[in-house]
């Protein structure tokens, strides 16, 4: 992680699998790749990058865990306060993102969210544990990052929150924003961006993309297939906004392109139907999953985790 004054030195967004914390990025000029699909890289330079999204995930992760009934552990109570003291400081700053961009940091909307992510579920960790003075500040710290992110990542002309703030351009993680219970699928924000996004970024009624690539400015090479697990998170949005019907018939839809083995890859490409990057790719079964629990559950992932606090009144 790139370094920012105040930051934890330990904490990467990335290792390699013996743990290793050094992973520079190479290309290889000899190596084709699959059906020419050059350059070919070993290492992956994203390690150094600042991805302010990781630390939304780790709070939820740990929030959840307390409500499956798990004891906090004494790592973990260590570990919070650090992060949180880095984090009240780095949400600030631009970063590089969840599509990992090489375009260079920007302040993503969804990076903010996740921001508010982690203050919000500390601040509802902490009061479950009992009297703390931690809780209210960063109860204090979410809501001010909420009301930044309304103000600033929100577009009145588009009727839509935007991919970065700034930016007129639109961004399939702008999904998550109900499922992490930023604003409810009810707010007329989230219903605006909802159809903005089926508007801009859906495909054949079933793909979704990641952002709109075109002049995207993102330093990466030109062209991809629509990102599966974006899919999955329109389908959760569906099912928050009780469109049961469309939730299923794009679940069955997104179902039907797994291979004999009900494997996916991390992308699909509409015009040949062929899957694209990294296979098997957890992710894109992660939103398999938690596609098919929300329809198949009074009460499903989206729902549980989109009430683990909410935002502010």
């Amino acid at each position: 992680m790139r370094a920012i004054a105040g930051s934890p030195d330990q904490i990467q967004i990335m290792y390699g699998v013996g743990g290793e914390r050094w992973l520079p990025e190479l290309i290889v000029p000899w190596l084709p790749g699959h059906e020419n699909s050059s350059p070919v890289r070993i290492g992956n330079a994203a390690y150094e990058q600042l991805q302010i999204d990781v630390f939304g995930e780790i709070g939820d992760a740990m929030l959840q865990t307390l409500k499956a009934g798990m004891a906090p552990s004494e790592r973990g109570r260590a570990l919070r306060p650090v992060v949180l003291e880095y984090l009240s400081k780095a949400w600030r700053e631009p970063d590089e993102g969840i599509w990992e961009v090489r375009g260079g940091p920007r302040h993503f909307v969804h990076s903010k969210v996740m921001a508010w992510v982690a203050f919000d579920r500390a601040a509802s960790s902490v009061a479950a544990e009992g009297p703390s003075e931690e809780a209210p500040r960063w109860r204090e710290i979410a809501n001010e990052i909420h009301g930044e992110v309304c103000e600033r990542g929100f577009d009145r002309e588009l009727n839509s929150f935007v991919q970065a703030y700034g930016s007129k351009r639109l961004d399939a993680s702008l999904l998550l924003m109900p499922l992490v219970g930023f604003l409810p699928a009810t707010d007329p924000r989230i219903q605006g961006t909802l159809r903005a996004i089926e508007d801009r970024l859906l495909i054949d009624g079933e793909f979704v993309l990641r952002y709109e690539a075109e002049n995207a400015g993102d330093g990466l090479p030109a062209g991809e297939g629509a990102f599966l697990a974006c899919s999955f998170w329109l389908v959760d949005n569906y099912v928050l906004q009780g469109r049961y019907a469309e939730a299923r018939k794009l679940f069955d839809r997104l179902l039907s392109r797994c291979n004999d083995v009900g494997l996916l890859a991390e992308e699909f490409d509409p015009l040949t139907g062929r899957m694209l990057g990294n296979f098997p790719q957890a992710y894109s079964h992660v939103g398999l999953i938690n596609s098919a629990l929300n329809l198949s559950r009074q009460t499903g992932p989206a729902e549980e985790r989109s009430k683990s606090q909410g935002p502010p009144p």
